[in-house]
C-alpha cells in the first residue's frame, strides 16, 4: 500500500508517505510556518521514496480538531493533492495520532488527550488500545474546561495523558491528576502515526472524495465567517 499523510492542525507541520514496509517522514514544529513547510515537505517525502502522486492509494488527513487555520491549510492541501491525482481522501482525528504514538511506544491501556482549544478549553479525546495497538475512541471528541473530566473513573488500565493541553492548562492536569498513571511526552500529533489509522480507516471504506472533506472543528461558532451586519 502506498499512502501520504499529512498534519498541521497543531503547531507541526508533519507529513509521512509509506510505500510498503518504508516510511519517509518530515516533522517539524515551527509555528505559523505551515503554509512554507508543507508542500516541499510533501515533494520531499514524494522524492525520497520515488513515488509518484498519482501511484498513491489515498491521502491521508489529520483532521483535527485543532487550530483552525492550521486545519485549512492540511485541508486545502489534500483536496488539491486529491482533485489533481484523483485520488480519495481519508479524514483521521488528529488527537488518535497522538494517542497511536502514546500506544506504540508505551505500554498504556488508556490514553486521554488534550490540545489547546484556546478560550481556558481544551478539545478531549479519550482512547484505549484496540488491535495492532491502534487507538479506538472511548468517546466522542468534544471541548472540556479545565475542571475534572467527568468520564475518568477508576481503572485497572494503564491510563496515560498526552497532547500539549495538559501543559497548556496546568489547573487541568490538577483536577485530574488523581485518574491519571502518567504524562506523555507525546505533545503533537505526527504523521507517522497517521499511517496506520489511515490503512484501517481505508480498507474500512472510510475515504471520501475532496469536495466531500469537513475538518473537525468542534467549536463552529469560532470556526465559521461572521456574518455582515445589515
Amino acid at each position: 500500500m502506498k499512502l501520504l499523510a499529512l498534519d498541521t492542525s497543531s503547531v507541526a507541520c508533519s507529513v509521512a508517505i509509506e510505500v510498503g514496509a518504508t516510511i519517509v517522514a518530515r516533522h517539524e514544529e515551527q509555528p505559523r510556518e505551515h503554509t512554507r513547510l508543507l508542500l516541499p515537505m510533501i515533494r520531499q517525502v514524494l522524492q525520497e521514496s520515488e513515488v509518484a502522486l498519482a501511484e498513491l492509494d489515498a491521502i491521508i488527513l489529520g483532521n483535527g480538531p485543532g487550530s483552525f487555520i492550521g486545519m485549512r491549510i492540511a485541508a486545502s492541501v489534500s483536496q488539491g493533492l486529491a482533485f489533481g491525482s484523483g485520488l480519495k481522501i481519508v479524514p483521521v482525528s488528529s488527537l488518535a495520532a497522538v494517542a497511536a504514538e502514546v500506544f506504540a511506544e508505551s505500554d498504556a491501556g488508556e490514553v486521554v488527550v488534550t490540545q489547546d482549544a484556546h478560550m481556558s478549553e481544551v478539545y478531549l479525546g479519550i482512547f484505549a488500545r484496540g488491535d495492532d495497538d491502534l487507538p479506538v475512541a472511548v468517546l466522542p471528541e468534544r471541548l472540556q474546561a479545565q475542571d475534572a473530566i467527568a468520564e475518568l473513573g477508576a481503572t485497572d488500565s494503564h491510563r496515560v495523558a498526552a497532547g500539549a493541553g495538559w501543559q497548556r492548562y496546568p489547573a487541568l492536569l490538577a483536577n485530574n491528576c488523581d485518574q491519571l498513571s502518567a504524562v506523555s511526552a507525546q505533545l503533537y500529533p505526527n504523521a507517522r502515526f497517521l499511517l496506520g489509522l489511515g490503512a484501517l480507516g481505508l480498507s474500512m471504506g472510510a475515504s471520501i472524495a475532496p469536495a466531500e472533506l469537513k475538518p473537525a472543528y468542534l467549536r463552529q461558532k469560532v470556526a465559521e465567517k461572521p456574518t455582515p451586519s445589515s
